[in-house]
């Protein structure tokens, strides 16, 4: 994933981007981010795929509005990444309020406790992540992938950075998200008959606030010297990772955030963590301001996070469904389903360079 400006400006589908290719991707994303957030996750049984059109709302059209309000703004990764944490804010902090509830389904969610806010920082630093990049990201980056499908890097770009939604489009998906989530936050307070402090709510409307203006408002970092076009002596090209690398250290990366915080005292996993997404975001950012950066370096780090997503379902106990049988099954019809859909992916860039 990279720094990107210049994406398609504010306004409805471009005119070379047909109305069709347009919706079919978007239709994509909508039911791609319930799916990984999770059905591959493992925290629904694929014997409850049922419950994907009470999903969908809120994470697909979560997805969708994170994805349009970046790229109608000219912005690429940093801003979707922002905006994707305060959509886990939105749906831990105020939706189902996981963050705050002592016993969320029976679950000790307390590790590393802050009581000046009511939260377990462990639990906080690990959904807020979830979200962000399995709920969010990864989805993003693959459909955008797909989406990509053309001969010329050129062609790719717009049909990767454009809106995908016109104006009509936009405000039904802000409906459809209200709704689902409005929806959500019913069904928990039914079920788990918790509520927030106001201190609580009002504190995490106020960060969702600063994060949204700050995915938005902060200036794009300036294009590295390496990729600025000129007409003087060609610039030596430094050195840029390929692709299977990428995979490979956001895979490790990825996988090492769930597991040390098991093998480590609560608050030294929380800091492992946060060091650890605090390099890896920084090394991505870095490797990004390559010439060679394209859009398999870029599917290919989001590959090896939802590669982690394959593994860690056959870990965990599921929220909703059966387990045994049926949920092993789901594992691996679900794996199966995510490494079909990062190859078709992994076609459509391969090969193609420069769309950055």
């Amino acid at each position: 994933m990279s720094v990107e400006a210049g994406s398609a400006p504010a306004g409805s589908v471009p005119a070379n981007l047909s109305r069709r290719r347009a919706v079919a991707p978007a239709l994509g994303l909508f039911l791609l981010a319930p799916l990984v957030g999770e059905f591959l996750l493992g925290n629904a049984t694929i014997d409850q795929l049922g419950l994907l059109p009470l999903l969908a709302p809120m994470y697909g059209g979560g997805a969708l509005l994170v994805r349009e309000v970046a790229r109608r703004a000219g912005r690429g990764w940093p801003t979707i990444l922002t905006l994707a944490v305060a959509y886990g804010l939105l749906e831990e902090g105020i939706l189902d309020q996981l963050l705050f509830n002592p016993s969320y389904s029976g679950l000790d969610l307390l590790a590393a406790y802050v009581p000046v806010l009511g939260i377990g920082a462990q639990t906080t630093v690990t959904v807020l992540a979830m979200h962000a990049v399995w709920s969010i990201a990864v989805p993003i980056a693959l459909v955008e992938a797909l989406a990509g499908r053309s001969r010329t890097a050129r062609t790719a770009r717009t049909a990767r950075t454009a809106p995908w939604l016109g104006r009509t489009g936009l405000a039904v998906t802000t409906v459809v998200f209200v709704l689902g989530s409005a929806l959500v936050f019913w069904l928990h307070q039914v079920e788990e008959r918790f509520m927030a402090t106001v201190p609580q709510l009002a504190g995490t409307s106020a960060v969702i606030v600063v994060l949204v203006a700050a995915a938005l408002l902060v200036p794009l970092l300036p294009r590295s010297p390496e990729t600025v076009p000129t007409r003087t002596a060609a610039r030596p090209v430094r050195w840029s990772p390929g692709p299977r690398l990428v995979g490979v250290v956001t895979f490790a990366a990825t996988s090492l955030f769930f597991l040390l915080p098991d093998a480590l005292p609560a608050w030294v996993g929380v800091g492992a963590d946060l060091a650890l997404a605090a390099v890896t975001a920084g090394l991505l950012l870095f490797w990004s301001r390559r010439s060679r950066w394209a859009d398999n370096h870029r599917l290919a780090a989001a590959g090896g996070a939802l590669l982690t997503y394959v593994w860690l379902g056959f870990t965990q106990e599921p929220l909703m469904g059966s387990p045994g049988v049926v949920q092993r099954v789901g594992n691996v019809v679900l794996g199966l389903g995510a490494l079909t859909l990062l190859t078709a992916a992994a076609r459509t860039t391969a090969g193609r360079e420069g769309t950055r």
